[in-house]
C-alpha cells in the first residue's frame, strides 16, 4: 500500500474540479474521457490568485511546511508521478492535495492510468489495427513491469512513454484501490474502441458514450471513496447515482461546446436530437437557422437536467469534507454552465461560459449541502424564467425543473448542521494551501521533463 503523505488537514474547499473543456483529439475521435476530470481548470487556474484581503499571514509558513513535507515523504517514483499530474493538469496537481490520506494518491494515479489511455485513443497516428487492441487490453499493462509505448506524437505522451513509473505506483496501493482502477480502466477501454468510428445516433447511444468517458469516472471515484472508507460502501456500490454525476457534467461540456466542436469536424450532439430540428447539425450555426438551433439545445439542457435529482441524492450521502468538495464544484459549476447555455443564441456563435468572479463564487460558497441547495435553486430559477412558450420542449422542461425543487426542498429539510458553516480563516487557508501546492509542483515540472504542456 503506498503510504499517505503527512495529513494536510487544510480541505481545500474551493480548489476542485469545475466546469470547462479543452477538447482534445481530431476527426471523428471521440471528446476525450477526461473532459469530466478538467471541469473548470480555466476557471481554476483564473481563481488560483488568493486577494491579499483573504490571506491570514499565519497561514503562510505553515501551509507551505506541509507542502514541502509531502513532497518530501513521497518515493522517487511518486513525486514523479505528480509531476507529471502538474504537466498534464496543472489545476488538478493542487486539487489532488484536497483529498484526505492514501485517497489522494488512489485518485492521482487513477487519473495518470485514465490520461495514458486517453492518450492513446486521442493519437490519430496510431493505427487503428493498433489503437483498438491497445484499448481493449490496456488495463493488462498496469501490472507489466516494463510497458511503455513510445511512439505516441501527443502532448501528453511521456506518461505513456515512463508508463513504468505510474504501473509502478498502482501496484503500490492497496488491493482495494488496484481492482477498482484496473476494472474502470479496462471498461473504458472496451467503450472507447466501441467508438472509435461509430457515432452517436439515438439519444441511448449518447448515454452510453456518456458513460464509457465519464461516467465510469464517476463510479471509479466513488468506488475509491467507499475503499478509503472516507465515505460509505452504499456510496461505492450505487453505480446510477455515480452514473448520473458523470453523466450531467459530460452532457453539460458537449453541449456548450458545439460551435467550437463542430469547426474541428466532430459531432457529439445526438442524432436523434438534431434531426428533429434540422438536416444537418452544422446548420445550427447558420443564422437564419437559430430558432431551430434553439429548440435543439433547450432539448438537451432538459436531457442533461434530468441527472440533478440524482446529484442531490449523491452529494447529500457523502460525509468527507474533501470528498464532498471534490464533488459539489464540478456540479454546480455544471448548472450554472446550464443556465448560461439555455436558450441562449451565442452558443452558436462563439464561447459561452460563466464569468470569472461567478466561478469563484461558486468554488468558494459550494462547500456544504444547504449551499449546494441553495446554488442548485438559484440555477433552477433562472432557467424557469427563460422558458420560451413557444419551445418545443417546454413542458418537459418545466417538470424536470419542478422536480428538481422538489428533491432539493426534501433534501434540505433533512440536512443536518455537519458543515453548515465554514469561517472565512478555514476559506483562506484552502485557498493558500491551494495556490501554494500549485506553485510549488508548476516550478517542480520546469525543472523536470519538458515536452509535456499542461492545459
Amino acid at each position: 500500500m503506498a503510504g499517505a503523505c503527512c495529513k494536510c488537514n487544510f480541505s481545500l474547499s474551493v480548489f476542485k474540479r469545475s466546469l470547462s473543456v479543452a477538447p482534445r483529439g481530431c476527426g471523428s475521435a471521440p471528446r476525450s474521457l477526461l473532459s469530466c476530470w478538467r471541469l473548470g481548470e480555466r476557471a481554476l487556474q483564473e481563481a488560483a490568485r488568493p486577494s491579499s484581503a483573504l490571506r491570514p499571514a499565519c497561514f503562510y509558513r505553515h501551509s507551505t511546511f506541509s507542502c514541502l513535507s509531502c513532497q518530501e515523504s513521497m518515493s522517487e517514483s511518486l513525486r514523479t508521478c505528480y509531476l507529471y499530474l502538474n504537466q498534464t493538469s496543472r489545476s488538478f496537481a493542487a486539487v489532488i492535495q484536497a483529498l484526505d490520506g492514501e485517497l489522494r494518491h488512489a485518485v492521482c494515479i487513477f487519473y495518470l492510468v485514465l490520461r495514458a489511455l486517453d492518450t492513446v485513443e486521442d493519437d490519430m497516428t496510431i493505427p487503428m489495427d493498433k489503437k483498438v487492441p491497445m484499448l481493449n487490453d490496456f488495463h493488462t499493462f498496469l501490472y507489466q513491469d516494463e510497458w511503455r509505448f513510445t511512439e505516441s506524437q501527443e502532448k501528453d505522451r511521456q506518461v505513456l512513454a515512463d508508463f513504468p513509473t505510474i504501473s509502478v505506483e498502482f501496484r503500490n496501493l492497496a488491493k482495494e484501490y488496484r481492482d477498482v482502477i484496473s476494472d474502470i480502466c479496462h471498461r473504458m477501454g472496451v467503450g472507447m474502441a466501441e467508438f472509435l468510428e461509430k457515432k452517436v445516433g439515438s439519444m441511448k447511444e449518447w448515454d452510453l458514450y456518456c458513460h464509457y468517458v465519464a461516467g465510469l469516472v464517476g463510479i471509479g471515484l466513488s468506488q475509491l471513496f467507499s475503499a478509503s472508507q472516507l465515505e460509505d460502501p452504499e456510496v461505492g456500490r450505487d453505480t446510477e447515482m455515480a452514473n448520473s454525476m458523470g453523466l450531467f457534467l459530460q452532457k453539460t461540456n458537449i453541449i456548450r461546446d458545439y460551435l467550437e466542436d463542430i469547426q474541428v469536424g466532430r459531432a457529439f450532439w445526438p442524432q436523434e436530437a438534431w434531426s428533429q430540428f434540422a438536416g444537418r447539425l452544422e446548420d445550427f450555426a447558420q443564422p437564419e437557422k437559430l430558432d431551430s438551433a434553439l429548440s435543439c439545445l433547450n432539448f438537451l439542457v432538459t436531457d442533461a437536467l434530468r441527472h440533478v435529482p440524482d446529484v442531490i441524492a449523491y452529494l447529500s450521502r457523502l460525509q468527507n469534507q474533501s470528498v464532498f468538495n471534490f464533488c459539489a464544484i464540478p456540479q454546480v459549476m455544471a448548472i450554472a454552465t446550464l443556465s448560461t447555455c439555455y436558450n441562449n443564441p451565442m452558443l452558436f456563435q462563439g464561447v459561452v461560459k460563466i464569468r470569472k468572479g461567478q466561478a469563484v463564487t461558486l468554488m468558494m460558497e459550494a462547500t456544504n449541502m444547504r449551499a449546494v441547495q441553495t446554488i442548485m435553486a438559484k440555477y433552477n430559477q433562472e432557467i424557469i424564467q427563460k422558458v420560451s412558450h413557444t419551445d418545443p420542449t417546454r413542458d418537459k422542461t418545466l417538470r424536470i425543473l419542478a422536480l428538481i425543487r422538489e428533491k432539493s426542498a426534501v433534501s434540505q429539510s433533512n440536512l443536518t448542521s455537519r458543515t453548515a458553516h465554514l469561517s472565512p480563516m478555514y476559506l483562506s487557508a484552502a485557498m493558500l494551501l491551494a495556490a501554494l501546492s500549485w506553485q510549488y509542483l508548476s516550478t517542480t515540472a520546469a525543472q523536470g521533463t519538458g515536452d509535456m504542456k499542461g492545459q
